[in-house]
């Protein structure tokens, strides 16, 4: 639509209210409502949003830790900016218009904090070496008969899941419960949220999507809508979905794989693929395939920025452990499809379904682009058989702690990133941990309650 088009929409809509909405730096939405008027005079001349999205965490406690906010700076209201472009109709809302903001400086410049900021820079990163950068992400999750209320009066302890047993590409389960797959299919298509395809997963209530390709930046705002959309549709069924990496040591992770390829401008040819080569992949595709691997101890926060991210990353959880590539191996880090000029790509199964789309994905593109620029040789082997035995290349980092250090000390993450972003994001990853720290788990309960 034209932004003539949208502003009309907005006009018209019988609710004189729009919603808006910015994505923290863990990929959660933080937005309101706001009335027509308001978000007319914001589009035309920018706006603002308190900047304590970017100085708290999950749970909105303050960090103590903080550069870019905090009570040090009382907690002001950022310059921001309203993405026309973003315009949606939330379909389980009456068509409501609904927007997608990202924080400026005082100069009008991104801010280095904000992750749609930092996706936008690495996919401008992309275009200006001459590419069309083409992403999806495709998400596993746990879904649960359960209210935000009956889940916390259980202590998220015997919540009952959305279908029994393990039941992975069931039929059955698809048509047990065929109304909110329904929805989640037609409404997210309606909110521009294109599915692929849906189906369960191994696992007790566990579905997974895989939602349509597009531009990058594109492909990073369906990702992350895609995450509430969801949650939000989920409400209306009784159902409460989790993105959580790990719910269960006895149970599978979820995975959030990032699909990658780069095209030419007119978008019209795969530059990954090359029907001379024996492997059919182009030396481009190589070089991006040598970027992730020689980038990914540097950045794992971004594919694993959780406590809980790193149960999932262990051996025969179909996640991968080691710095691996494969072609059509569900074992390695990396996994190529190469089966046709217009689907070849590479799949990054490091990333979890907890993660912040617009970093997965920015840290994917980065990585690979790096050694798009420095020319890297794929000079590693791809694995044969089972990634989680092959050490040859070593592992990944196993605790949140280790791979922030990693990325906290590396000029490569700043290389990639930009020192603002890294500063930034390694201080609530250290908060994450320190969390962690101070609590005390039902596994301490087990094991040392009445034995020690």
């Amino acid at each position: 639509m034209t932004t003539r088009a949208i502003v009309d929409y907005v006009k018209a809509h019988p609710a004189g209210r729009v919603k808006i909405a910015y994505a923290d730096i863990d990929g959660i939405l933080r937005g309101k409502y706001i009335s027509t008027e308001k978000f007319l005079q914001a589009a035309d001349g920018g706006t603002s949003f308190c900047d304590v999205i970017y100085g708290w965490d999950a749970n909105d406690v303050a960090y103590d830790n903080g550069k870019y906010t905090g009570w040090h700076t009382g907690y002001p209201d950022a310059p921001a900016r309203i993405d026309l472009q973003t315009f949606r109709k939330i379909p389980w809302e009456g068509d409501l218009p609904f927007f997608l903001g990202e924080l400026v400086d005082e100069k009008g410049r991104p801010a280095d904090v904000c992750p749609r900021q930092l996706m936008k820079k690495i996919r401008d990163q992309a275009t200006k070496m001459g590419f069309t950068s083409v992403l999806s992400q495709e998400f596993e999750w746990f879904n649960f008969k359960e209210t935000p209320q009956s889940a916390r009066d259980k202590n998220y302890r015997a919540m009952q899941p959305l279908s029994p047993g393990m039941f992975g590409y069931s039929v059955l389960r698809s048509t047990l419960n065929n109304p909110f797959f329904e929805d989640l299919f037609s409404q997210l298509n309606k909110f521009g949220v294109t599915i692929e395809g849906l189906h369960t997963e191994t696992g007790p209530g566990v579905l997974e999507a895989a939602i349509r390709y597009a531009e990058a930046l594109e492909a990073a705002d369906r990702a992350l809508l895609f995450k509430t959309g969801v949650k939000e549709i989920g409400y209306r069924h009784g159902i409460l979905p989790t993105f959580m990496a790990k719910i269960s040591e006895d149970l599978p992770g979820c995975g959030g794989h990032v699909h990658q390829s780069l095209w030419d401008k007119s978008e019209k040819k795969n530059l990954f693929y090359d029907p001379k080569d024996h492997g059919l992949m182009s030396e481009l595709m190589k070089q991006y395939i040598a970027g992730q691997l020689h980038c990914l101890p540097h950045i794992l926060p971004l594919f694993a920025p959780t406590v809980n991210s790193y149960k999932r990353l262990v051996e025969g959880a179909w996640a991968p452990t080691t710095l691996t590539w494969a072609v059509d191996n569900r074992t390695v880090a990396l996994r190529v499809l190469n089966n046709s000029p217009k689907s070849c790509r590479l799949e990054t199964r490091v990333i979890g379904s907890d993660v912040n789309p617009y970093l997965a994905m920015a840290g994917a593109l980065a990585s690979g682009l790096y050694g798009v620029k420095k020319k890297l040789k794929l000079r590693q082997p791809a694995t044969a058989g089972n990634g989680y035995l092959d050490f040859t290349h070593g592992k990944l980092p196993t605790t949140l702690e280790e791979a922030t250090r990693l990325m906290k000390n590396s000029d490569v993450a700043r290389e990639l990133l930009g020192e603002g972003f890294v500063d930034h994001f390694v201080r609530t990853r250290e908060w994450e941990w320190r969390q962690h720290l101070k609590a005390v788990t039902d596994w301490e309960y087990r094991r040392y309650f009445e034995i020690i």
